[in-house]
C-alpha cells in the first residue's frame, strides 16, 4: 500500500503543478491514496475554493487537509458541510461544520484509510487542546480494528509540539507528518514503534519565494516600505513537496517513507 502525503498547495503554481502532475505521479510511483492539505491553494493562498477542490478530486486526490486558513473563503462553509473528504482540524472549536477526520477507501476499494486533521495549539488560532482531542481519537480509530491504515496531518507551527504528537502516535498510526511552516524537513524516518514520521512536510508551491509568497513583496513588508502590498503568492514553477509511504497491510505501520520532491527549484 503506497501513500503519497503531499503539504500546503500555494496559490496558482501550486495549483497549476499538482492538476498537470499528479496523474503521472499517481501511475509512476503506484499510488494507492493520495492526501493533500489545499488550505492555502486559493489564488491569493488564503483558503481554498469549490473550484479548487473539483479540480483537485478529479486529479485523483483522495482527501483534502487544511488548517488555519480553511475559513479564508465564505463558500467553504456550506462545501466542507457536504463534502466529506475535505477535512478541517478536528480540534476546532466545538460546532465548527464539516469534520475533522474521515475514514475512506483505497483506490482499489482494499483498504480502508482513516485520515485525520490536527491544528497546534502553540502560536496558532484559538483551538481544544490537541492532546487531549487525539488521545480520544486514539480511543475512536484503532488501527487494525476498525481502520487498516491512519494519516495524520498535523498542522502546527513548532516543532517540538509537532514531535510530541509524532512519539504520542507512535505505534497507532501509519504516519503523522506535519504541515503548516511551508518548509520541509530533513528528518524523514520510521520512529521506534513503527509510525512514519515528518516534521513538516514543506508545501507545493513556488520556493523561489518567501514561504510560497512573492519575496520581492515580503522584504519591503519586513523594511515596513510603504509601497508593500498585501501578501500575495509566487507565480513561478512549483515544486511538489511530501512523502510517500510504502505501508504493511498486516500490521498497518510503515514498511518504509522517503521524501517526494517534484520540479521547481528543490528538485536541481
Amino acid at each position: 500500500m503506497n501513500i503519497l502525503i503531499l503539504g500546503d498547495i500555494m496559490g496558482v503554481s501550486g495549483c497549476k503543478a499538482i492538476t498537470s502532475n499528479l496523474e503521472k505521479i499517481i501511475n509512476s510511483k503506484k499510488i494507492d491514496f493520495t492526501i493533500v492539505n489545499g488550505e492555502n491553494a486559493a489564488d491569493d493562498g488564503r483558503g481554498i475554493t469549490n473550484k479548487i477542490v473539483e479540480d483537485l478530486f478529479n486529479k485523483g486526490v483522495d482527501v483534502i487537509t487544511s488548517g488555519n486558513h480553511i475559513w479564508d473563503k465564505n463558500e467553504t462553509t456550506d462545501l466542507i458541510s457536504r463534502e466529506k473528504r475535505l477535512l478541517r482540524p478536528h480540534n476546532l472549536p466545538e460546532g465548527s461544520p464539516g469534520n475533522g477526520f474521515g475514514t475512506f477507501e483505497s483506490k482499489d476499494k482494499k483498504f480502508k484509510v482513516s485520515v485525520i486533521n490536527l491544528m497546534g495549539n502553540v502560536f496558532m488560532r484559538k483551538t481544544e487542546d490537541v492532546f487531549k482531542a487525539a488521545k480520544k481519537l486514539q480511543e475512536k480509530i484503532i488501527l487494525r480494528k476498525n481502520s487498516d491504515f491512519i494519516v495524520v496531518d498535523f498542522h502546527g507551527e513548532i516543532t517540538s509540539e509537532k514531535m510530541a504528537i509524532g512519539h504520542f502516535y507512535d505505534g497507532k498510526a501509519t504516519a503523522l507528518v506535519g504541515t503548516h511552516t511551508h518548509v520541509p524537513t530533513a528528518d524523514t524516518r520510521i520512529l521506534e514503534h513503527g509510525t512514519a514520521y515528518q516534521t513538516d512536510i514543506g508545501m507545493c508551491g513556488d520556493y523561489n519565494s518567501v514561504i510560497g509568497m512573492n519575496k520581492e513583496n515580503s522584504i519591503m513588508k519586513f523594511f515596513k516600505d510603504e509601497k508593500a502590498e498585501k501578501h500575495f503568492p509566487a507565480t513561478g514553477e512549483a515544486t511538489l513537496s511530501g512523502v510517500i509511504v510504502e505501508a504493511n497491510s498486516n500490521t498497518g505501520l510503515a514498511n518504509k517513507v522517503e521524501r517526494f520532491i517534484f520540479g521547481g527549484v528543490l528538485s536541481n
